[in-house]
């Protein structure tokens, strides 16, 4: 059943985004294998183990970037183009969205769902495959910045938050959405339970189970809030604030240059 569903849902892995420009790329070869691997399911399983809640979430951090009409703005770790689709609405045909991920896989998802939703705005998104450590983009580009789940799996956050902040414009924001490294014992725990309990059995269904259970790990890896505020200041961004939402499971920390 599993087997079956992914191979209804995967791209020819010859399949090239027509708008896809490809850059270098310097990461974890073992993660951009894991993002090419669940891309075919990735959004079936973002609904099903979020209850739909992930998309509220997103609309939240696009909400936080400030992005606005007619502006430039860019999504890193773009994966199959959630934030780059309501950023595309929230710019209008006169604005730009750029589109980067490492995954082609994810990309090629994300070009897919460009062309079959058919939106006259949607034709103002490029994707391009690419390092979030090494931008192939020039200082001050973007109007705003977004990052959906991306930043806990770089391999150098400071370098990320750098590169984010060098193509953004002065006065402008980044807005990156992502797990919570919680303080709160209670809530670690209802995290930690949710991912073994929850997360990882639902994606054992798609053969998936041994790619989610890097969760937990990745999220104890990663930095907690007020953590990421020092670091984005200490890049320098001018202000810094993490809000903790879904009563401390998520975490978006948005920063203006």
């Amino acid at each position: 059943m599993a087997s079956s569903l992914q191979l209804q849902l995967r791209l020819p892995p010859s399949t090239t985004p027509p708008l896809l420009r490809h850059r270098p790329i310097q990461c974890a070869s073992d993660r951009q294998a894991l993002f090419n691997r669940i891309a075919p399911v990735y959004d079936t399983l973002n609904d099903l183990l979020s209850l739909g809640q992930h998309r509220i979430w997103k609309r939240m951090a696009v909400s936080w970037s400030g992005a606005k009409a007619g502006d430039c703005v860019l999504d890193l770790c773009c994966g199959s183009g959630d934030l780059a689709f309501l950023l595309s609405q929230k710019i209008g045909s006169v604005g730009k969205v750029t589109g980067l991920d490492f995954s082609r896989e994810q990309l090629s998802i994300a070009s897919s769902r460009q062309n079959s939703l058919s939106k006259p705005f949607y034709n103002n998104i490029e994707w391009v495959e690419g390092d979030a450590l090494n931008l192939p983009f020039p200082d001050c580009s973007f109007d705003a910045i977004t990052m959906g789940y991306g930043l806990r799996n770089v391999m150098d956050k400071r370098k990320a938050l750098e590169e984010m902040l060098r193509v953004l414009k002065e006065g402008s924001k980044v807005s990156i959405l992502d797990f919570n490294k919680t303080t709160q014992p209670t809530t670690a725990a209802i995290q930690e339970w949710m991912i073994n309990n929850i997360v990882v059995p639902v994606a054992s269904g798609y053969g998936l189970a041994e790619d989610y259970k890097y969760l937990s790990k990745s999220i104890n890896e990663f930095s907690t809030g007020k953590e990421l505020e020092e670091l984005a200041l200490e890049v320098g961004f001018s202000t810094s604030i993490h809000y903790e939402i879904s009563g401390g499971l998520m975490g978006n920390l948005v920063a203006s240059r």
